[in-house]
């Protein structure tokens, strides 16, 4: 399988004229989007019409994982079923699209109580057009996660970002765990309610006047 290597941390200039003690610069960090608790439903979301779920037009895979514990059940739609991973952290979760698509966030189900130090303590969220430009667009730290986690992905104008791949890295677990559990993994695209086209004028002829309202 192949994966991608973790971006490069960004360096910082330094003038050359600043004082020896000076601490340098640097740009404020990105400021994280997402949120978790009982009021996160990504279902009652999608059946509310204004998202829709993309996961099913894209190829699936990951870094590693147990026999019977890999995609299918991370896509089952079944908080008793999970991905566990089998292998050296991080852990890579690699979502590729046929074309480009425009994604608004994504949702995942941990469950501290029942998995302890399997838990996620630290997920990178990469988007690109393949392996080799994936760029960390969120880094996501969290503290016992027990439900469903919405983590927002926008672009430099706030706008939902729009992507070939995106990759979901899991960088440390709780307690210092190895392999991580994941249950489910949902992708939300923003549906275009874009209104529908009239026709300028009106039906004077008696051959059309009759399609002009349906029966």
């Amino acid at each position: 399988m192949a994966t991608a290597e973790p971006p490069a941390a960004p360096t910082v200039a330094v003038a050359a004229n600043a004082a020896p003690n000076t601490p340098a610069v640097t740009a404020p960090p990105t400021q994280q989007r997402y949120r978790s608790g009982e009021d996160v439903d990504p279902l009652r979301e999608e059946r509310s019409g204004l998202i829709r779920e993309v996961g099913c037009q894209a190829i699936w895979s990951l870094s590693s994982c147990k026999p019977g514990y890999g995609v299918d059940q991370l896509r089952d739609q079944s908080l008793e079923n999970y991905w566990q991973s089998d292998g050296q952290l991080p852990h890579l979760v690699n979502i590729q699209f046929r074309r480009k698509m425009t994604v608004r966030d994504i949702c995942l189900y941990t469950d501290f109580k029942l998995d302890e130090s399997y838990t996620p303590s630290k997920i990178s969220i990469r988007c690109g057009t393949h392996f080799n430009d994936l760029q960390e667009v969120e880094l996501i730290e969290f503290s016992e996660p027990s439900g469903w986690v919405q983590i927002q992905l926008k672009d430099i104008r706030d706008l939902p970002i729009s992507t070939f791949m995106i990759q979901l890295a899991v960088l440390s677990n709780h307690q210092n765990g190895r392999d991580t559990h994941l249950r489910q993994i949902r992708i939300h695209s923003p549906v275009q309610n874009d209104p529908v086209a009239v026709f300028p004028g009106t039906f004077t002829s008696l051959q059309f006047k009759k399609f002009a309202c349906i029966r």
